[in-house]
């Protein structure tokens, strides 16, 4: 897309003169927004606008949910804690009862948890730092396309070239291998558990195996339940941490709270962020298996380790939605529903497929220009929806998972018509 698509006033006379150019998303969505309700953001210039986008899955309840609004605006009109380090507060302790019943219990996990600061990144750090100290070692595996984040220990562990670029030195500590189906015919799991077995084969003993099940901004690679399961047996065997970023991913994202619910893994450490607030608030942790918490006090600490305003949302989030199966049972139904209008998209042009997982899904167009000639169009008509891969070229959907199935399908209309636009103008439409 081009660099600069600022239209408004405001824009032109505040963002661009002041705003880094380090900025992003803006760039593509060419609107100053001014509020937001479920599945909808309205710009300042009156147009709604259904979101596809969601905060990149930080926002997996849509925006503003009316109860969440309501306990924050209670916790803070009755001049509740805000901002408490890690302290004991009556909020972080009634998330973390939730969290404990909901969500940890049922699945049998004995997870204890850590709270740092309020990024994904950050989350990744602590979880490598930790496997780092319990293991004695210092190589991390880690996957083509994988993406953790832009701090220096996460972006080592970062596939993505252009943003190893950002870091303007080099990121050591990660060996790379190929992820699931990153190469026709390659058995990933089994070359990497030859490698390691082998005192010849070049990787030093990793101190953890780290992975997306599904690469959010790696274009959509969703793993197979064997291959999740053969790299748990190989960390297991080698003396390594299994860790399982789920900072994209989870929170309902695939279908189900963790994306590695069906998959018959016990993950030693997960990275959580985004949707872990409910609320689009700032919010991280790592859920880490009690004999790895080793730590010390502060060892890994920072001035936002734990948003209270983040716990007061987060806890209705796990009561509102987690609290029994009909959410699960809502998400499985629009799956199917995203399954079947991604594959209209799919059907349009030649050599596209479908990529992800339950709701974290799109369609692998071939190129960036014409992925990022749809969303562009489709933001145009009124859709918010952006792209991901190593060139940009699949067309991703990350909705609310609360988006009704009527909104669905209106934003999904929004999307055929924006290719049918597009494809009518290109060679491949021609051809």
């Amino acid at each position: 897309m081009p660099k600069d698509m600022m239209t408004t006033d405001t824009d032109t006379t505040i963002f661009t003169r002041r705003e880094s150019e380090a900025r992003s998303y803006c760039r593509g969505i060419p609107t100053v927004f001014t509020s937001a309700s479920g599945s909808y953001m309205r710009g300042e210039d009156g147009r709604e606008y259904i979101d596809f986008l969601a905060g990149c899955s930080s926002l997996n309840y849509g925006h503003n949910d009316p109860d969440m609004k309501a306990a924050l605006v209670d916790h803070i009109t009755n001049d509740g804690i805000a901002h408490g380090l890690d302290l004991h507060t009556t909020a972080k302790g009634e998330f973390l009862a939730a969290f404990e019943q909901h969500i940890l219990k049922p699945r049998k996990m004995d997870h204890r948890v850590m709270f740092m600061g309020p990024t994904g990144a950050n989350a990744v750090e602590a979880a490598m730092k930790m496997a780092r100290k319990s293991t004695g070692r210092t190589n991390i595996i880690a996957f083509t396309n994988g993406f953790h984040g832009v701090t220096m220990g996460a972006l080592a562990a970062t596939g993505n070239g252009y943003h190893r670029g950002g870091a303007g030195m080099d990121a050591s500590g990660v060996t790379r291998m190929p992820y699931d189906g990153y190469a026709e015919g390659l058995d990933s799991a089994a070359l990497l558990d030859q490698m390691l077995s082998d005192a010849s084969g070049g990787i030093d003993a990793p101190a953890a195996i780290m992975l997306e099940t599904i690469q959010g901004e790696g274009g959509l690679n969703a793993a197979s339940t064997e291959f999740v399961q053969k790299l748990a047996d190989i960390a297991k065997r080698h003396g390594a941490l299994l860790i399982l970023d789920d900072i994209q991913a989870g929170c309902g994202r695939t279908g189900k709270f963790f994306s590695f619910e069906d998959m018959g893994v016990m993950p030693d450490l997960v990275p959580m962020a985004k949707s872990i607030s409910g609320f689009g608030l700032p919010l991280a942790m790592v859920l880490v298996r009690p004999q790895y918490d080793i730590f010390g006090p502060a060892e890994h600490n920072g001035t936002f380790r734990g948003n209270t305003h983040a716990f007061v949302t987060a806890r209705v989030a796990i009561g509102k939605f987690w609290s029994d199966k009909a959410f699960e049972a809502e998400l499985a139904e629009k799956a199917t529903l995203i399954e079947t209008r991604l594959t209209e998209l799919a059907d349009m042009v030649p050599g596209a497929y479908l990529k992800g997982r339950g709701l974290m899904r799109g369609v692998d167009v071939g190129t960036g220009e014409l992925a990022g000639a749809i969303c562009a169009r489709a933001f145009e008509n009124g859709l918010i929806i952006e792209t991901s891969g190593n060139e940009d070229q699949v067309v991703k959907v990350l909705a609310p998972l609360t988006t009704p199935v009527s909104l669905f399908n209106k934003g999904f209309d929004i999307l055929m018509d924006a290719a049918r636009d597009v494809l009518s103008t290109t060679k491949i439409a021609a051809e």
